[in-house]
This record gives structure tokens, C-alpha cells and sequence, in this order.
């Protein structure tokens, strides 16, 4: 019966029902685990990694559900650290208070809650060495397995291992952590030094090396004859004792090259591989004489080879015998755009030979003429240890530098170097004896076939005859000693990088177990053949010339190979085969390891943390480390705090404790009762490289007891303000909790400091300057913005203020006040005030002839009676009362009008009173009036005066005395914008702006630099009212003695001021202890190293001084808007220092430069002696020392000239009329250049109409005397005066360019000043002797160095690697 088609459906949607249902009840199982598995409690582990198998000791975390089993824990600790599972044992850390410190059963079915684990809370555990031993790390899947990942990268590797980097060399960063565990390979490393890889390479590659190793092990080093530090040979047995023997990852190798001569300069020294061998193979033969061993270098290393011409017509042969420690062989043939394929070619190219015809002919001693001859190399004996030298440096003609091959050259593993023996050779007749080779071939071989590093011993063996046996014995000896020429590879040094620098590291292979490894500096790992295979270099495409431009830079070269001689090959002695002496170093070397071990557990067991303490009796924080180990208690922890804070003499030992404390907040964070003797580790949470907290050595009287610090707990410090007095106390700390309301902490509050805590008022400062009224009652501490430290003011008087709003109160203003008053420390001008201000005054008095009588009248008083600067304090503190009390009149402050003053230090300011001393003498009052300027109407007038004068740019002696006042070093040009550094330690741009009063909101804050465009602003506003008495800010000073070496005679003020007063107001506050109106005197602020920046922008605040800046105060005319400071340098075109200072002066905006040089008249006759008219000189650009463009009469500063602050210019003084009349015209400077002298002559300036070359060979012509044909010329190159030695003159410069004009290119003449050299064509150079042209030279040098100016460039030489027998390079100085 056939089934319906209703029937076959039925069966399928069965199967897929019953299919979902499946899959339906496997993830409702599977959430149902997720959800029991969420709601079964966790415990926290975390596990600190205590051994020293790897470079960093790890901490990991685990959270586990309670009922995980021991043995699992287990499993993912093993996982997460990289460890073998069963290699590592687990113990109870300090933070869980577990009696036992035994190690957990890893075999334990417990769950980790039964083993003693409290859920929901930190499990400490520690990671330790399971009996004794270290734990086992997983072997990385690229060192593991090898054999399956033919891929692997063996270049060097970075730090963890990591494979398939993107560049061919990783630098790599060692620490000393990384080499305290030995590698999984068995073998040790090297540690590099700096550039020492080159190094490390040959030494692991001479450990090796059992011949080598077993013979340096059989010397004996004989202290009595020699200092060990100093001997080769010992250091080396040191080295290879320790790479048989250490523990350790890697070794350090300071003690060979300590041995070799060098110092710690020498590490950071790269050199080639090849070169080192050589140099430490002479080095140990040096050591070696008269010893067992004297001849051992030779024995492994040295071959034989035959330097042969051989005579084409009559078959005569000359030769000597060579002898070889390498083979260089070429990568690429000289000129050749094809690299060899191989070394079997290489080395086929090496001793083939070349015919030398033509030219090139030999002369034959036999056939008495010159014959075509045959030149060539044949190898007579190999070494038992053949090293092959890949020659991948080379210099490339093209770009005369130094490029690197890194075309593809492949190698055996075994090689068969009997064919490159030629026994054919030894049967020829027509050899002769090497007796009749003569001298003439000495040192013949081809550059390109052998190095000449290994001539280095041309004729030591010429003429000697070294067989004696017959022909037939030579032949039958060669034969076999042919057919026994087979050489297994061992060792690939391989460089990693180019010609200019890279990384060595060495791919060896093991004799004992035959596997090859790679040894990168401190890292060791096994590798395979595929890997040798990836230092052929090259790429897989074909060869062509450029094809080592994209190859890789990892590549072989040097090749050592062994000759596979059962007879000879030696294996590596055994333990037990050691001599005595060896055994004896392994001995010793054993035990320094085991105290270095020891040394490194008790550094890794000690505590290293911050220490402070307030000294009791200097009152300053000192700040030490106190490293203790973790197992000595807090008391003894106290005593070795209180040793190193030296209080022995100040406090007792009881009177000290150490607390908890941060730093940065200076915040206590708690103390330590009833635990002194809890050890510290406990108490510092473990061994830490860093803590985030520190300890403070608290001390106290005897008669006082500790306060306890709870844990929690916020440090308050508390200022007590007093309204009437205005003062503002020393802080007191409490301390307070974050859960405390604000009444609950006024009541704290109240019995620290006993007052009222109804009337209290409580303001914090939660940061700089930003105050905050705590007035909710309710409100916790924590909801207020308080912290770990924390400050706030308290004020509990019973005073009106309380009633005001916060920022319109008393309080307010004062805490304002004190937030922002900063002190400065002034240095005033020597000169007494009286004679500067009297100079000011009949200045002024000059401008108004009528009113001279009065103003001399008015000033005759305090003129002729001057105070000291302590009565001018007096005097100006009383004006500065008056000025209060009149703008709190007009402000209508309610506050009382009558305050007492007292002094008072940092934390204490006093403010001035309001108060007006009527003992002050009418005399002083009007003084005080005409400094002050009390009559603005009267000052306009002044100022209006003084401006008609300036308008006819004439100024009287006085005002240039004032003007000159300041030198040129005065004024700091910061034009690279950079901060610069305060004398306090802090810079100029680190300084955050403070928030403004109500009466400054908007005002703009900007830095002390004049070095915008715009000039500086005017002191006075449009109506004439000076800008300083727009608002009244805080201003008090008192003399000052400064310290020893400030100045001897030096008066200086220390200054306390609101630093958002402006410059202008500061000043003018000034006035009277500087005796001159603010107008005539200049502010230097100092910064470090003294330099000093002229502050110049009179609308700024002093927003940007911190306290204890210091500042210069220099008498000199200030400037005003539009006004710029200038440096005046004289051009002396033809003097040795064609620039020299004269002096500074003030140029304005829209002057003209004739107006300026009549301003300049008056300075330059009393300054500098100069006594000119307006026509006599001119003005022009300096940029740097370079002259540049004429400025012309008619020129407005501004409109035709930019000009800027600090500006400089140029004053040349004229030996006639002014020539320069437009500014189309070009002015360059000539000078012409004599061959036939060997001399130059002075500068002549040349005034062209146009930039037409014609014209200015015209122009030369006329002042020569020359023929226009025979004249050529050259563009100076450099700095003014465009120096260069006559030597070089003729042949250096660009002589006769091909242009038409002056402003194209090579000249680019478009300015005035450019250095024009001239010479007639026609004059020959003249012929110096040697003795004539070495005086020159020493003549030109001298000069040249005196003005600046370089003769010669010779670049850096590259130091020559040297090891010095005696341990002293500076004995062996005459050697290059």
C-alpha cells in the first residue's frame, strides 16, 4: 500500500517539532543555570604572583561562585598566570586573618567556601615556589611548536615574544626584573648594554664553541701576576662560568668590557661584528704568550692561502704564502647590477683569477719583459673553524654614502670546500720557489676579492718555504685532506637594519643535542632550519640591482663553520672534567648568585614609601624615603623614621608617631592606635612599587597628647577673621565627618576655637578664590563640597555685617581682599628720589616760562628737605588713607569709618587706615599733592606741556638721561611666546587668572608682553584722568633688607597688593618711593636666571605675579600709546665687529625717520660721544646682524616702516652726501678680491638705479678702474660681513652667475645690503710654498674664529673600536 501525500507530511513536521521542542528545553536548562548561577553567592580572589619566573609580578582577579572546588581554582589560576598547573603552590595573603599560612590542597574537591573563602569580601592569596622551585611557564606556541609553524619569525623579537612583527627589528626595552629566571631552553643570555648586541652575538657564539670553551677553561689565572678586573682571559672564563651555571635569564657583561678598557660611553658605541672578532682574537694571543693556549687562535681560526701571478708565455710563477682568520666574501661584484646566488659562488668569484694584459701587464723576471700574466688567490690549507664574512656594506658612489646589501645569498648547512683546492697546482713544473716572488707583490690583491684586513701580515711568511716533504707527498696530502673537507654550519650572526645602524643577534646550533636557537641578547628560544633559511635576505622575486632596496633587512652576515672530523670534533667538558681553578670559580660564582638572590628577596620584601616631617623646631616639611621591610613592626618602623629625619636633638623618641597622610591634599588620613606592633606590610596593604598615599612622622610637647585619626575623617582647616581688626588667623585643624551637618560642625568648630556657634558664620573656599556661605543648617558637609582637606573661614562677631547679603558684607570684601593680595619684594633705583624729581620737575617747569617761579616755589620745600624712604612710607601710607576714606565717602560704605591698623605678616594683612595724621607737614602734604597729582586739571596741563615739547623731536639732557637709563639687557624679547621661568620656580603662562570682584566683572586679563603691534596704552584716559584712580585696590609696602649679594646700597620695598590692580595704578602707588611720577620711571619684572621683561601694558593687572616675585625699578621715561622702545646699533662695515650697541631710544607712531634722528641727536653726543648733524648718517633695517633697507627722511614710522617693540636698527654714519634718494634705488656692498695678493679689500657701498647686472658692472668698474669685460663677481653667502677664507674665495664661491638681473635666482638681490665680491678675470692666483700657504692658513683660521665665523667643516669621525691590554684607554692616546 502506497502512503497518502498527507501521510508523508506527517512524519517530517513530527521530527521538526519534536527537533525545536529539543533545542526549546535545552536553553530554558541552560538560562536556569544562569539564573541559579546569578543568585549563588562569589568570592572575590585576588592573587599576587611572589616568584621570579617572569619579568613583571602579575596580580590577577577571580571571581568565582562559592561552590567552585580548590582544584579548579587551581586550573584557572594555571590559566590566567601562564604557569604548568602542579609547578605552583597557593598561601593565605595578609589581608584575610587566617591563622595558618599553609598552602591550599590543589588536589581538593572542597568548594573554596569550605577552604575557608568569605564570599562577598577581597580573598588575599599568594603565588609561591612549590618546594623550592620555580614555577614552569607554558612554552609559547612560537617557540613550542616550531616544527609546525615553519612560519615563525626568529629576527628579534619583542619583549613578550611577540612573532610577525611589521619591522624587521624590534627594539627592545630591558629591565632587571626580565633576567632573574632562567629561559625554558636551558641556556642563559646576555644583557645588552645599550649597543652592545654586536658583542653579546661573538660571546654566545665563542660559548658555543667546544674547542674554544675547553681551552679557555684549561688556563689558569694567576692573581699574583695580574689584577682580574683588568685580565681578558678570566672575565671570560667568568662569563662562560656563569652561562654554564646561573639561574638567571640573562647576565650582565660590565665585567669583560670593563676588562677590554671601556667605559660606559664605549656601550653606546655600535661596531661591526667582524671587526670585534678580530680585534679580541689579537687581544687574547696578546694575553696568552708563554702559555698553553698561546697559539690557540691560530689553531682554530687560521688558514692559508696563495697570492699568485703566474706569466702566460713562459709559465713562471710568483707568490707568497697569506694567512686568513676570515673569508670576505662579496655580495655583488664591483659594477655589477646581479648579486651572487650563493656563498659556493661567492666563493668561486674569490679565487678566481684575472688576466692582466694591456696596460696592466706583468713584468716577468724570467722572460725579461713585460707578458700578459694571470693574478689569483688559491686556498692552500682551511681552518678547523672557517668564517665566512658576508660583505654587506658597501659605499655607493652615487649618494657618497654608505648603503647596506641585502640581496639574497643562501648558504649549506654543509659545505664542501675540498673543491676549491687546486691540486693541479702543486703538480706544475714551472713553479718556482716563493724565494724569486719578490717584493713587488706584496699586498696585490684585488680589492674586490680580498679584504685587506687580513693582509695584515704582508711578508711574514714571504720567502719561506713552510713544507719540506717531496712533491709527491705534498700532492698525496692534499688529495686526502680534499677529500675531508667537509664543514657543518654552527653559527649565523645576522645584523637586522642598515648601514647607519641595526640590531646583531646569533642563531646557533647545539653540538650536544644538535637544535638550533636563537640568541637575542637576553632572550633565548629554539628555532628551526626554515628559520636559518629566512636570513638569506632578498626577496623571492628575481635579482636585479634595486632589488636590496625592498628586501628585507634581516639577513646573515657572518657564517662559522666546524670541519666534521670524529677525530677532532671535542664535546663540551663535563662537570665532573673541570680543572680545579674551575671548579673553585663555579664555586664562588655560586655563592655571590645566592647573596644576590637573598639581596633581591629582602629588596623584594621591603617597603619603599614617602616619609614627611614638620620639624619641630626649623617649622619646615622635610621629605626623606623610609624603607623598611614589611615584616618589622610600626614601632620599629618609628625608630629607624625618627634616624632618618636626624630628631634626635629636637624631640624625644616617644613624642613621635607615623600616621597615614597624603601629600597633595595635605590630609591625615588616619593614625594607628594600639597597632605598634602590627607589622608594617599589613599595615601598608603588601610590598608596592608605588603607594598611593604617604607617611608623615607626626611629633608633639611632651606636655600634649596625640589626637586619634579615624579613618574617614576630613581634615578642616579653620581661619578665624576678625572684622574690626581685619585680620585673618593662622589656620587650626579639625577635623570633621562628611555625614556632619552644618550646625553639627559649627558646634565642633565652637569648642576648638571657643565662640559663639549661634553668631558663628562659616565660609569655605572649595577652590581658589571661590567662597561659599554655609547658612543651611540641615545641609551635610558632603552636600556642601567638602573634601579630604579643606578650608574654610569663620567669623562670629555680632556686627551689622551679618545682616547684609554674603557678597556685599564685610566678610566678603575682606576674604576677597586676602584671597587675592600677593607679595612682591621691590628693587628701587640707586639714585636718591630728590635729584631724579628734581630734575622731573624743572623739566616741566622749562615748558611754561610764567609759571617757573611758581612750580620752583611750590617744589622748593620738599625739594630742598627729602625724606628717607621710611618717611615717604609714612607719608604715603597716610595719603592712601586719605584716598580710602574719600571712596568709601562716595561709595556710601556702611562700615565704620574709623579703623585702627596693625601690622601684621603672611596670613595677617593689614589694610590701610582711614585716618588722617594731622602731624603731617603742609610741606610733605604738597609733596604729596604734586606726586599724587590730587588736581587732574593741572596734571593735563602738565602732560600738554611736556607733549608740545616732544612735538619739535627735541629733548633736553635731562630727559636723556632718564631716557638712557635703561641698558639693553634690561628687556627680555620672549619671541618665541614660550613660558618663562619665574624666579619662584613657576612660569609666566602657569598662573590661573583670579575670579574678579563685582566692581571688575568683564574686565579682560592679559599677560605683561609689549610685543603686540598696537604699542602700549596711554597711563591717562581721553579726559586726562589718570586710569589708576578709577577703583582703590589694596596696596601696602615696608622697607626691606634684602640678602647678601642683592645689591650693597640697594633699597628695596616688600610689597603687599591686590594682583588685579593694573600696572598703572601700581605705579602710581609707586611714585613716591621711586621720587618720580610714574610717567618717568619703567617696571622689570624679574624672572629666572635674572633676565628681566620690561612690564609695559599700563591697562593690565598684575594678574599674572605670584607671591614673592621680584621686580626692577628703572628710571627712564615710560611709554606711551603708540610709542616703541628702540636698540640703536652702529654699522661699521669695514671694523673686525661691524655691529655695536650705541643706545636705546623711543620712536612714535606717525614720526617721520628724520624726526627720529633729530630725537637721536642730543642722546648720541651725551652718551655715546657722537657728535653729528641729521645729514651725517642714516637709519636702516637690522635684521639679526645683517643690514638690510635704507630708511629715507620722509619715511613714516608705521604707514612706510613697521615697526614693533624691541625693535633695532641700524645708524651708519656717512663719509658724504646722502646718494640713496628713492626707494627704487638698491644699495649692495662691495668688495673686491685680489688672487695675485691673496687679500681682500674694504667695503664700498654701490648705489644702483635699477637691478640691471649691466649697471652694476658698470658701477664696479667705476670705482676699480677695471675693463667692464674683465670683471666677474659672486653673491656673498652667510651672515654680514659674509666671511670666508681667502684660501678658499677663488674656487669656492658661485663666480660670474648666468642672469641678466640682480633679483632672480641664484642672487635673489631685491634689498638693500646684500655682499657683492669682485675680481678681475684676468689675475692669476699667485703660487704659495707650503711653508707660505700652512701661514696663511693659521693667519685666516685666527680670524675667522675671532669673528664667528666657521673655516672649515669636518664631520664627526666614527670611533674606532679598540681593547686595551693594560685596562687604560688613556695610556693609549696617541693612537688613532
Amino acid at each position: 500500500m502506497v502512503p497518502s501525500e498527507e501521510n508523508q507530511l506527517v512524519p517530517k513536521e513530527d521530527m521538526l517539532w519534536r527537533c525545536r521542542q529539543s533545542i526549546f528545553d535545552e536553553m530554558k536548562k541552560k538560562f536556569s543555570q544562569i539564573e541559579s548561577a546569578a543568585d549563588e553567592p562569589r568570592v572575590l580572589c585576588i592573587i599576587q604572583d611572589t616568584t621570579n619566573s617572569k619579568t613583571v609580578n602579575e596580580r590577577i582577579t577571580l571571581n568565582l561562585p562559592a561552590s567552585t572546588p580548590v582544584k579548579r581554582l587551581f586550573e584557572d589560576v594555571a590559566t590566567k598566570v601562564g604557569y604548568v598547573n602542579g609547578t605552583f603552590d597557593l598561601i593565605w595573603g595578609n589581608g584575610v586573618n587566617v591563622a595558618d599560612t599553609t598552602s591550599l590542597d590543589q588536589s581538593s574537591d572542597k568548594s573554596v567556601v569550605d577552604a575557608g573563602f568569605e564570599p562577598g569580601k577581597k580573598n588575599f592569596l599568594h603565588l609561591t615556589d612549590k618546594d623550592g622551585e620555580q614555577p614552569q611557564i607554558v612554552l609559547e606556541e612560537s617557540s613550542g611548536a616550531d616544527d609546525r609553524n615553519p612560519d615563525s619569525f626568529i629576527g628579534p623579537l619583542s619583549r613578550e615574544g611577540s612573532v610577525g612583527c611589521s619591522n624587521d627589528y624590534v627594539s627592545q626595552n630591558y629591565s632587571y626584573t626580565s633576567i632573574l629566571s632562567k629561559s625554558e631552553t636551558g641556556y642563559v643570555g646576555l644583557v645588552n648594554q645599550a649597543m652592545t648586541c654586536y658583542l653579546n652575538s661573538l660571546l654566545q657564539t665563542l660559548f658555543m664553541t667546544p674547542e674554544f670553551r675547553n681551552a679557555l677553561y684549561k688556563w689558569e689565572f694567576e692573581e699574583s701576576e695580574e689584577d682580574p678586573v683588568t685580565s681578558i682571559p678570566y672575565q671570560l672564563q667568568r662569563l662562560f662560568v656563569l652561562l654554564q651555571t646561573s639561574k638567571k635569564r640573562a647576565i650582565e657583561t660590565t665585567d669583560v668590557t670593563r676588562s677590554f678598557g671601556w667605559d660606559s660611553s664605549e656601550a653606546w658605541q655600535q661596531h661591526d661584528v667582524q671587526e670585534l672578532c678580530r680585534v679580541m682574537f689579537d687581544a687574547l694571543e696578546q694575553k696568552w704568550k708563554q702559555t698553553e693556549q698561546a697559539d690557540l687562535i691560530n689553531q682554530l681560526y687560521q688558514g692559508k692561502l696563495k697570492d699568485y701571478v703566474r706569466c702566460l708565455e713562459c709559465g713562471y710563477e710568483s707568490w707568497r704564502i697569506d694567512t686568513y682568520l676570515d673569508i670576505p666574501l662579496v655580495i655583488r661584484p664591483y659594477g655589477s647590477n646581479q648579486a651572487f646566488a650563493s656563498v659556493e659562488e661567492a666563493l668561486h668569484a674569490f679565487i678566481q683569477p684575472e688576466i692582466l694584459d694591456g696596460p696592466n701587464q706583468y713584468f716577468c723576471e724570467r722572460c725579461k719583459k713585460k707578458c700578459d700574466a694571470r693574478k689569483g688567490l688559491r686556498f692552500l690549507h682551511f681552518p678547523y673553524l672557517l668564517t665566512l664574512q658576508l660583505k654587506r656594506f658597501d659605499f655607493d658612489y652615487t649618494t657618497m654614502h654608505r648603503i647596506k646589501l641585502n640581496d639574497r645569498m643562501t648558504f649549506p648547512e654543509e659545505l664542501d670546500m675540498g673543491s676549491f683546492i687546486d691540486i693541479e697546482d702543486e703538480k706544475s713544473p714551472q713553479t718556482e720557489s716563493c724565494t724569486d716572488s719578490g717584493a713587488e707583490n706584496e699586498g696585490s690583491c684585488h680589492s674586490d676579492q680580498m679584504s685587506s684586513d687580513f693582509l695584515n701580515d704582508d711578508g711574514a711568511d714571504e720567502g719561506i718555504c713552510l713544507e719540506s716533504n717531496s712533491a709527491a707527498e705534498r700532492i698525496s696530502k692534499a688529495a686526502s685532506e680534499k677529500n675531508s673537507l667537509l664543514y657543518e654550519l654552527f653559527s649565523v650572526m645576522v645584523h637586522s637594519g642598515s648601514a647607519a645602524g641595526g640590531h646583531y643577534y646569533a642563531c646557533i646550533k647545539s653540538f650536544t643535542d644538535d637544535q638550533w636557537y636563537s640568541f637575542n641578547d637576553q632572550h633565548v628560544s629554539k628555532i628551526t632550519h626554515e628559520d636559518i633559511k629566512k636570513t638569506y635576505g632578498g626577496t623571492s622575486g628575481s635579482r636585479g640591482y634595486y632589488s636590496s632596496a625592498f628586501a628585507s633587512s634581516t639577513n646573515a652576515y657572518m657564517l662559522i663553520y666546524r670541519l666534521k672530523d670524529a677525530m677532532r670534533n671535542a664535546k663540551f667538558l663535563e662537570v665532573n672534567e673541570y680543572p680545579e681553578h674551575i671548579k673553585r670559580l663555579v664555586e664562588k660564582e655560586k655563592k655571590l648568585e645566592e647573596q644576590e638572590k637573598r639581596q633581591r628577596e629582602i629588596e623584594r620584601n621591603t617597603c619603599k614609601i614617602k616619609l614627611f616631617c614638620m620639624h619641630p623646631v626649623k617649622q619646615i616639611m622635610m621629605e626623606n624615603k623610609l624603607e623598611v621591610h614589611k615584616d618589622k613592626t610600626l614601632k620599629e618602623a618609628v625608630e629607624i623614621a625618627f634616624k632618618i629625619m636626624d630628631l634626635e636633638e629636637a624631640v624625644p623618641l616617644d613624642c613621635c608617631r607615623l600616621v597615614k597622610y597624603d601629600e597633595f591634599h595635605d590630609y591625615l588620613e588616619r593614625s594607628y592606635e594600639g597597632e605598634e606592633d602590627t607589622p608594617m606590610g599589613i599595615l601598608l596593604g603588601g610590598v608596592k612599587s608605588t603607594y598611593m598615599f604617604d607617611l608623615l612622622l607626626e611629633t608633639r610637647r611632651p606636655d600634649q597628647a596625640f589626637q586619634c585619626y579615624k579613618p574617614g575623617e576630613v581634615m578642616v582647616k579653620v581661619h578665624v577673621v576678625d572684622l574690626k581688626q581685619e585680620t585673618v588667623a593662622s589656620p587650626i585643624s579639625v577635623r570633621a565627618y562628611l555625614n556632619q551637618t552644618v550646625t553639627e560642625f559649627k558646634h565642633l568648630i565652637s569648642k576648638t576655637i571657643h565662640l559663639p556657634a549661634e553668631t558663628m558664620r562659616v565660609v569655605l573656599e572649595r577652590c581658589y578664590n571661590d567662597l561659599r556661605l554655609l547658612n543651611v543648617a540641615n545641609k551635610t558637609l558632603k552636600a556642601e563640597g567638602f573634601f579630604r582637606s579643606n578650608k574654610v573661614f569663620v567669623e562670629s562677631s555680632e556686627s551689622q555685617d551679618r545682616q547684609l547679603a554674603f557678597t556685599d558684607s564685610q566678610l566678603w570684601k575682606l576674604l576677597d581682599r586676602h584671597a587675592n593680595t600677593i607679595r612682591l619684594y621691590i628693587s628701587l633705583p640707586e639714585q636718591s628720589p630728590g635729584s631724579q624729581f628734581r630734575r622731573t620737575v624743572l623739566q616741566k617747569a622749562s615748558g611754561d616760562s610764567g609759571n617757573l617761579d611758581e612750580i620752583c616755589g611750590r617744589a622748593k620745600g620738599p625739594l630742598s628737605n627729602m625724606k628717607s624712604v621710611e618717611a615717604i612710607l609714612e607719608e604715603n601710607t597716610e595719603k592712601l588713607k586719605t584716598l580710602s576714606l574719600q571712596q568709601q565717602q562716595q561709595e556710601g560704605d556702611n562700615g565704620d569709618s574709623s579703623k585702627s591698623t596693625e601690622a601684621s605678616d603672611f596670613e595677617n594683612i593689614d589694610s590701610p587706615s582711614n585716618e588722617v595724621d594731622s602731624s603731617v607737614s603742609a610741606e610733605n602734604q604738597e609733596l604729596e599733592n604734586h606726586i599724587q597729582v590730587s588736581d587732574p586739571d593741572n596734571f593735563q596741563s602738565e602732560e600738554r606741556s611736556d607733549s608740545d615739547v616732544n612735538n619739535d623731536r627735541s629733548t633736553s639732557s635731562v630727559d636723556s638721561d632718564i631716557l638712557s637709563s635703561s641698558h639693553s639687557s634690561d628687556t627680555l624679547c620672549n619671541v618665541d611666546n614660550a613660558p618663562i621661568p619665574l624666579a619662584n620656580g613657576l612660569d609666566s603662562h602657569s598662573i590661573t587668572s583670579s575670579r574678579r570682584s563685582k566692581a571688575n566683572e568683564g574686565k579682560k586679563e592679559t599677560w605683561d608682553t609689549a610685543e603686540e603691534d598696537s604699542g602700549t596704552d596711554s597711563e591717562y584716559d581721553e579726559s586726562g584722568k589718570s586710569r589708576g584712580e578709577t577703583q582703590y585696590m589694596y596696596f601696602k609696602a615696608e622697607p626691606y633688607i634684602a640678602e647678601e649679594g642683592s645689591g650693597e646700597g640697594q633699597k628695596w620695598l616688600l610689597i603687599h597688593v591686590d594682583k588685579r590692580i593694573t600696572l598703572s595704578a601700581f605705579k602710581q602707588h609707586l611714585e613716591p618711593f621711586v621720587g618720580v611720577p610714574s610717567s618717568q620711571f619703567k617696571v622689570f619684572r624679574v624672572y629666572a636666571s635674572n633676565q628681566e621683561f620690561e612690564s609695559v601694558r599700563l591697562n593690565e593687572t598684575l594678574s599674572s605675579f605670584s607671591d614673592d616675585n621680584k621686580i626692577t625699578i628703572r628710571l627712564g621715561r615710560a611709554l606711551k600709546k603708540g610709542e616703541y622702545r628702540v636698540k640703536v646699533y652702529q654699522l661699521l662695515v669695514n671694523d673686525p665687529e661691524p655691529c655695536r650697541f650705541l643706545l636705546d631710544s623711543v620712536f612714535a607712531k606717525g614720526m617721520t625717520v628724520r624726526q627720529s634722528k633729530e630725537e637721536l641727536l642730543p642722546q648720541l653726543r651725551e652718551q655715546c660721544g657722537l657728535d653729528l648733524t641729521v645729514d651725517r648718517f642714516r637709519l636702516r633695517k637690522k635684521t639679526w646682524k645683517n643690514p638690510g633697507t635704507v630708511f629715507l627722511d620722509y619715511h613714516v614710522y608705521e604707514e612706510d616702516i613697521n615697526i614693533s617693540s624691541n625693535w633695532e636698527v641700524f645708524l651708519e654714519i656717512l663719509n658724504g652726501a646722502e646718494k640713496m634718494k628713492s626707494m627704487s634705488q638698491l644699495a649692495v656692498l662691495s668688495r673686491r678680491w685680489r688672487p695675485s695678493e691673496m687679500k681682500l679689500d674694504p667695503f664700498q657701498e654701490v648705489v644702483l638705479e635699477s637691478s640691471s647686472l649691466d649697471e652694476l658692472k658698470g658701477k664696479l668698474s667705476e670705482i676699480s678702474g677695471l675693463p667692464l669685460d674683465n670683471i666677474e663677481f659672486a653673491k656673498g653667502r652667510g651672515t654680514f660681513p659674509c666671511e670666508i677664507s681667502v684660501l678658499e674665495i677663488h674656487q669656492d664661491l658661485d663666480w660670474n652667475p648666468k642672469v641678466s638681473t640682480l633679483n632672480v635666482w641664484p642672487l635673489y638681490i631685491c634689498d638693500d645690503g646684500a655682499v657683492i665680491f669682485y675680481r678681475d678675470k684676468t689675475e692669476e692666483v699667485v703660487e704659495l710654498t707650503e711653508e707660505q700657504r700652512n701661514e696663511l692658513m693659521k693667519k685666516e683660521s685666527s680670524r675667522l674664529q675671532k669673528t664667528g665665523h666657521r673655516v672649515t667643516y669636518s664631520p664627526r669621525k666614527e670611533k674606532a673600536l679598540k681593547i686595551y691590554l693594560d685596562g687604560a684607554p688613556n695610556k693609549d692616546l696617541t693612537q688613532d
